[in-house]
């Protein structure tokens, strides 16, 4: 049985996509993104699922700094449909409700909900998180958005169902683990996420991207975050569609190496079957 580390507790959305991913496991709950990975790279886990977007709220704070650190590797994507409903205690009503606590990414995703009932939102460190403190308060003007699954695991009442703002709301999550897989290059499609700072030269970050324009690779992200709370040294998260083996890719790599002060490649993946709409 795979032990599958995760942020939050049970009824969490990265739960959900645990039991998704690894039907009938051993699923850790742990209390932040850093200790999920840390019982993967101390060997108390095989793997760790963590989110790192959302198609609504952006990208998930803290996880692009932990990831190079980690020791770990990304060997799968995994993106989940979100579905958000309003918790309450039993016999509570939508009318009644005050206040309603989740994580901040759920809370922006259910916004318009929110102001249109005059909710309150209040910032928790987990949505499922939220359900446990409202049962133990047994406040009835409090809410909490988390998951059917969470209603279900803390009996709580749904008052309102898919609350949250877009219909097409997905969480985008990766499959750490310890040992490095590169997947044989079948002609499919594939990932390749690679972590960079640049020479402190002109144009460094240009000819590093132009590297990838002239071998016909697409990035399809990039971010850049601060390192050491400098403001003048900056590391670089991209994602291409290619795998690490071809020729093109490793071309490309050559000119990131000859631009970069240090880069590392965290994983090469097979693209989820959510992104085949956009390929094609």
């Amino acid at each position: 049985m795979l032990k599958i580390a995760y942020q939050g507790v049970p009824g969490a959305y990265s739960h959900i996509a645990c039991r998704e991913l690894f039907p009938n496991q051993e699923y850790i709950a742990c209390d932040s993104f850093e200790i999920a990975m840390e019982m993967v790279s101390e060997g108390y886990a095989d793997k760790a699922v963590i989110p790192v977007e959302n198609s609504n709220a952006g990208r998930v704070s803290d996880v692009h700094f932990l990831l190079p650190d980690s020791g770990l590797h990304i060997v799968g994507e995994y993106f989940l449909r979100v579905e958000h409903q309003l918790l309450a205690l039993k016999g509570a009503k939508i009318e009644d409700i005050v206040s309603a606590s989740s994580h901040p990414q759920a809370l922006a995703q259910c916004s318009e909900f929110l102001h249109k009932h005059n909710i309150k939102a209040v910032a928790r460190i987990d949505t499922a998180k939220s359900c446990e403190k409202i049962v133990l308060e047994k406040d009835r003007t409090k809410a909490a958005i988390a998951s059917k699954l969470a209603a279900e695991i803390y009996d709580m009442d749904i008052l309102a169902s898919n609350i949250e703002n877009a219909n097409n709301n997905t969480t985008r999550f990766l499959i750490m683990q310890k040992e490095e897989i590169v997947p044989e290059n079948d002609g499919g499609k594939y990932i390749t996420s690679v972590v960079f700072t640049t020479k402190h030269i002109p144009a460094a970050l240009y000819k590093v991207l132009g590297g990838f324009a002239t071998n016909g690779i697409n990035i399809s992200k990039i971010e850049s975050y601060l390192l050491n709370g400098k403001f003048f040294s900056a590391r670089f998260y991209i994602e291409v569609e290619q795998h690490i083996n071809t020729k093109s890719l490793q071309y490309a790599m050559s000119e990131l190496k000859f631009f970069s002060e240090n880069y590392q490649i965290l994983g090469c993946y097979k693209a989820h079957p959510y992104r085949e709409t956009r390929f094609d």
